[in-house]
């Protein structure tokens, strides 16, 4: 019996062994095996997007020529805006945009670049670092204004003058910088709205952002300014605000100006700046979810005779109300709009006797499709 028990105990003793063993063994053979796996790579996010949009517009004086913004200028006239594809991809730190588009609306948007249709609006690459540092290279869309290239970025159709007379874009090199809410960024690029310039000097960028906690309040403070050839001197300062109360009802605010100084005749100073500045409102009301309404309210000054003055005798202003509805059913949104210009200067519009005078009515309805 003490044998049978013994001998039973042994037994067990053994099993318990070489269980132990053959667990120690998987376990070194598991441990193994996880020292020696690869790393697994990280793999590219890839994210396509786009729209297209057009628009008709009728002027009360029957001439296009009253159209002194950007991307609107026609009568009486069914017209297309632009289709635009755009891929965002990211692998690991590294991320590049590739943003084409085709039609008017992009050949305005790119004038420098020649005459075509069909135009690289973006294309960058950027690399983000440690401590919230990221470094972007190649052409991107200004950081300059309220208002974007993209008719579905934004809730009027027609454009500000403050975008119209504002660079479009900048090509060049830039670093950005988070300070938890607060967020800096400082570039090198080509003269406004060139993608290519071998022989210009090269423009200084900057931008300072706020946001708060909330996300209810936004502020950006934005830069750009240089020597595109010796003998003059160009720069700019922008201020864009937005405050969000509720869901359904936000302000938006843009003011900006711009001061061009020729080098003297005698001597390395330059004289007196020429400028232009504005400043606009954005009301925006959403009383459901398919439904928005825009009133933008701006006031434009060229009294120096710089931007859409330079033809006149005089300088003056423009003060533009433009009342827009956005209409929004899955990825279609309509735009029907209405626009009032009045000028301090006769002259500046024309009726349709072809006179001379200081205000012009426009309509027009925008469809845009976003995908």
């Amino acid at each position: 019996m003490l044998q049978r028990i013994f001998v039973t105990g042994a037994t067990f003793f053994c099993l318990q062994l070489s269980g132990f063993a053959q667990q120690t063994a998987t376990s070194v053979a598991l441990d193994t095996t996880a020292a020696t796996a690869p790393t697994e790579e990280p793999k590219a996010t890839t994210v396509i997007s786009g729209f297209a949009d057009s628009y008709y517009r009728y002027d009360m004086a029957k001439t296009p020529f009253n159209n002194r913004t950007s991307f609107t200028n026609s009568h009486n006239s069914f017209e297309l805006g632009m289709i635009s594809a755009k891929v965002d991809q990211t692998f690991g730190h590294a991320a590049m945009t590739a943003d084409l588009g085709f039609g008017r609306r992009a050949e305005e948007f790119s004038y420098a670049d020649g005459n075509t249709r069909f135009i690289i609006k973006q294309l960058f690459l950027s690399y983000s670092f440690k401590h919230d540092i990221k470094v972007t290279a190649g052409s991107w869309a200004t950081h300059v204004g309220y208002e974007l290239v993209d008719a579905y970025a934004n809730r009027n159709y027609s454009m500000s003058y403050m975008f119209s007379y504002g660079p479009f874009f900048h090509t060049g090199v830039k670093v950005e910088k988070t300070f938890g809410k607060v967020g800096i960024m400082a570039g090198i690029a080509n003269p406004t709205d060139l993608k290519s310039a071998t022989l210009s000097n090269k423009y200084g960028i900057g931008q300072v952002s706020y946001g708060s906690s909330d996300g209810k309040f936004k502020s950006f403070l934005n830069f750009q300014g240089g020597k595109p050839v010796d003998s003059t001197r160009y720069t700019q300062a922008d201020l864009v605000m937005t405050y969000a109360f509720t869901d359904k009802f936000s302000l938006g605010y843009n003011g900006t100006v711009a001061n061009y100084q020729q080098k003297e005749l005698e001597g390395d100073g330059f004289g007196e700046a020429s400028h232009w500045w504005g400043s606009a409102l954005y009301v925006n009301v959403n009383p459901s979810s398919w439904l928005g309404l825009t009133l933008r309210s701006e006031y434009f000054s060229d009294r120096k005779q710089f931007n859409i003055y330079a033809a006149q005798p005089e300088g003056g202003s423009v003060f533009a109300n433009t009342l827009s509805l956005n209409l929004s059913k899955d990825h279609i949104t309509l735009i029907p709009e209405i626009r009032l210009d009045t000028a301090t200067k006769d002259g500046f519009f024309a009726d349709k006797d072809g006179n001379g005078t200081k205000s012009a009515l426009s309509f027009l309805c925008a469809a845009i499709y976003k995908f």
